[in-house]
């Protein structure tokens, strides 16, 4: 996905990020313990009920012809080992490499389109133009797994895109293997950080932002810095607020990270940061703490969140007085 698009679909569905995870990680946490049991005395992984963001989807047999139309979704059913399920994913599925990338738009779904594909499974993080009911008509079972408001509800869609697919158990060790991972990184780095600031740049004029009340911003505050952004935040932005050059001038962020880098999503290289006019005097410009993040994994919750969290790690690690 673009990182207009990104920001935008962010911003819209801000409000409703609470219920649906809600609903979608208390299933996938009950069945993941359920899962683990069944993979140990070797009972039958189908039929199966999970409980997603649309609701009880019942899978009656191992899917052996996946679309994904979530680049999330996409890297979650590889890393579970669900890839040579996968029949078809969406346009902005560009990883891993080897996923079959078609036309296909998880924004603005063709039902027609997905269906040639004769799919068993279809997943996508909204339920756009009618997708549930429209590939219900023809018996294909949707999951609905939304942009993740928490850790844990990345964890919980791994967990259910695995047995979604027949991976239950190889799901719920990546999970552990991620969990361990990250914790190691924030120890090593430290948890305590509160006198370091730090501003998140999802794009540039206008400059869009987050707060620590997002994915994001929850992810970061791992390590205890604090966000200029949310002094700045409306009940309207949903977390996602505009702010103006002069604001974050002011605020002196001791960190900035860049997640509009890559050529696609604005080319914001460190190098063109510290030359906008009045940004040499923001700590983060002097100390050459501009961190280019991979956009990708920066607005994705899947399985390398663990390479986010190193990529912030190392930058709490080098910021002056950490």
């Amino acid at each position: 996905m673009n990182r207009t698009s990104w920001i935008l679909a962010a911003v819209t569905a801000a409000a409703l990020l609470a219920g649906c995870s809600s609903a979608s990680t208390s299933s996938a946490s009950s069945q993941a313990a359920s899962s683990s049991a069944g993979a140990s005395s070797a009972a039958p992984l189908f039929p199966i009920t999970l409980t997603a963001a649309n609701g009880p989807v019942k899978i009656t047999a191992k899917p052996g012809r996946i679309v994904s139309l979530s680049p999330t979704a996409t890297e979650d059913l590889y890393a579970v080992g669900a890839g040579p399920q996968v029949v078809a994913v969406d346009d902005d599925s560009d990883y891993p490499a080897t996923a079959p990338v078609t036309k296909l738009s998880g924004l603005t779904p063709n039902l027609e389109a997905i269906a040639k594909y004769n799919p068993a499974l279809v997943i996508a993080s909204q339920n756009s133009s009618g997708l549930v009911s429209g590939l219900g008509k023809l018996g294909v079972p949707v999951l609905i797994e939304p942009a993740a408001a928490t850790l844990t509800d990345a964890y919980d869609q791994i967990v259910q895109v695995g047995q979604a697919t027949g991976h239950a158990a190889q799901a719920v060790r990546l999970v552990a293997t991620m969990k361990s991972q990250i914790a190691a990184d924030v120890k090593q780095a430290g948890a305590a950080h509160h006198d370091l600031t730090y501003y998140w740049e999802l794009s540039d004029n206008p400059y869009y932002s987050v707060t620590s009340s997002t994915f994001l911003g929850q992810i970061v505050s791992l390590f205890g810095l604090k966000n200029i952004a949310d002094a700045a935040d409306k009940a309207s932005d949903g977390g996602y607020p505009q702010l103006s050059e002069e604001y974050i001038v002011t605020a002196r962020p001791a960190i900035i990270f860049l997640a509009d880098n890559q050529s696609a999503d604005g080319g914001q290289s460190p190098a063109v940061v510290a030359a906008r006019p009045g940004w040499s005097a923001i700590p983060a410009v002097k100390n050459k703490e501009i961190i280019a993040l991979n956009d990708d994994i920066a607005s994705r919750w899947g399985p390398r969140l663990p390479q986010l969290v190193a990529q912030i790690a190392q930058a709490v690690e080098k910021a002056p007085g950490s």
